[in-house]
Formats: structure tokens, sequence, C-alpha cells
């Protein structure tokens, strides 16, 4: 598999791939096999579907959003089929984005089977939680 088609199946700008491959920090065997090819060795691929599994986190605010909560979950759960992932975990709660005590939240996070956390929107993991951070 060329650099450009890893990093793109592991939600990595090809361009961070590249600057990794010339850094020699890219997480995978790679070579470059001609003036503008690299390839990637695949068996060694650590993407989470192979080392892992996702973790499925949605959250809204308040209980009249519960519907869109389900539909959250859905989403999440239809993406990581179809990009072949194994799902360990799925979360899903109502709670307040500005508070940290959310015990969903931090049972995804402290669970060791749960190589990557999935969110639809990056905001509902939490806004300013330096409790989660922590956890």
């Amino acid at each position: 598999m060329n650099l450009k088609e890893w990093a793109m199946a592991n939600g990595v700008h090809p361009h961070t791939a590249y600057r990794w491959f010339r850094e020699g920090t890219l997480p995978v065997p790679a070579e470059r096999v001609g003036p503008r090819t690299i390839l990637v060795n695949v068996e060694a691929n650590s993407s989470p579907s192979v080392t892992g599994g996702v973790g499925l986190y949605a959250r809204v605010s308040s209980h009249d959003q519960k519907s869109d909560l389900e539909r959250q979950v859905s989403r999440l759960a239809q993406w990581a089929a179809a990009g072949g992932h194994r799902v360990v975990r799925i979360e899903s709660e109502i709670a307040s984005g500005m508070k940290g005590g959310r015990t969903k939240a931090k049972r995804l996070l402290a669970d060791p089977d749960v190589t990557t956390v999935v969110v639809e929107r990056k905001d509902r993991l939490g806004r300013m939680n330096v409790e989660l951070i922590e956890a």
C-alpha cells in the first residue's frame, strides 16, 4: 500500500504521514521504492482494528435530545462497521459538556481494550474538561 492510501485509511493527513516518514517516526515500516513512491508494510499496521479496538462515545446535553443521542450512536456504529474497526465498547450519556463528572466517559477512557475513542464531533467528548484528561 502506498503512503497516501495508508494515511487516508488511518485518518492521518498525507503530508503528516510523509513528515513522519522523513523524521523516522512513522508507526509502521515503510520504504522508498522510487523518486515519488513510498510503500507501507500493511501487515505491520498498528491501526485500532488490528491491535485493540475503538470505543464509541455519544453525548447530548438534555433529556429532550434523547432521539439525537440514538442517532449519534447509530452513525458512529455505521462508520465503524464501514471502516472495519473492532468496536470494544459503546457509551452514550445525557450530561453537560461543561462538567467533567461523566461516569460513562471516564469508564470508556479507563478501558484498557479501547485504543481509540471515536466521537462524532470533538465537543461531544468535552469542551473544557480537565477531569477527563486527568482520568
